[in-house]
């Protein structure tokens, strides 16, 4: 005798709020004890900064010494690569280790298929555009990043939509990251076509609007996002 087999459940689908939260989550951003958000451990730590710095500092120096685009590129691959099995070796989790390994060996390739070091940050405008558009796309239909991200944090999920003067907010804390984005490409895109003159220039300010001026973007953005203080009653 076998007995009937139970009806399957219908696939619960998530809503628009546990998607947002849970693209809260994968932004990295991360709440501290006090309820503000902890903007180094938002940026990946000390590690985590460490690994975005690193390999194009390495490469920056290799190349400016010896000259030699493929040992430089060598250099650089090799210091994501050994992020990369730290982290497997602290059992932390891969997704910024390989994803700035990813990167690194994009790079890499791009440069040395041309054999121009300036074309070792290339790839990364291209990225910065991509998050532009995204952005302003976001902030023009109402649904804009810095609610998304910041929304959760502060334990409003997404009831701020429903407030014209927190979308409002939440609209200018997306241009100020916006801005820094934009700010990386008007720097940037001019040294690059100067070729190998400008290089050197390029890869510092690379390494300047990198994730140091991402902290400061974020803060920012956060400041000015802030919620009024709530009104409290006082004694006549």
């Amino acid at each position: 005798m076998t007995l009937p087999e139970k009806p399957e459940r219908p696939a619960v689908q998530p809503t628009v709020a546990q998607l947002a939260e849970g693209y809260a989550a994968k932004a990295g951003l991360h709440r501290s004890s006090n309820g503000n958000i902890n903007v180094l451990k938002s940026a990946g730590g000390i590690q985590g900064i460490a690994e975005s710095i690193l390999p194009g500092l390495v490469f920056l120096i290799a190349f400016t010494i010896t000259r030699e685009l493929p040992l430089a590129l060598i250099s650089a691959l090799a210091v994501a690569a050994a992020f990369t099995v730290v982290r497997l070796v602290q059992r932390k989790p891969l997704t910024q280790a390989l994803a700035g390994i990813a990167g690194v060996g994009l790079s890499a390739w791009l440069a040395n298929t041309t054999g121009k070091a300036e074309d070792y940050y290339l790839p990364g405008f291209f990225t910065n555009a991509a998050y532009i558009v995204a952005m302003s796309i976001s902030v023009a239909v109402r649904w804009p990043f810095a609610g998304l991200i910041f929304g959760f944090i502060r334990n409003e999920g997404l009831e701020w939509r429903k407030n014209p003067a927190r979308v409002k907010a939440y609209q200018i804390g997306t241009w100020v990251i916006i801005g820094v984005l934009a700010l990386r490409l008007m720097v940037q895109v001019p040294l690059y076509f100067m070729g190998e003159t400008g290089f050197a220039a390029l890869a510092t300010t690379r390494l300047l609007m990198g994730a140091p001026l991402y902290i400061l973007g974020i803060w920012v953005a956060w400041l000015l996002t802030r919620p009024a203080p709530a009104a409290t009653d006082t004694a006549a």
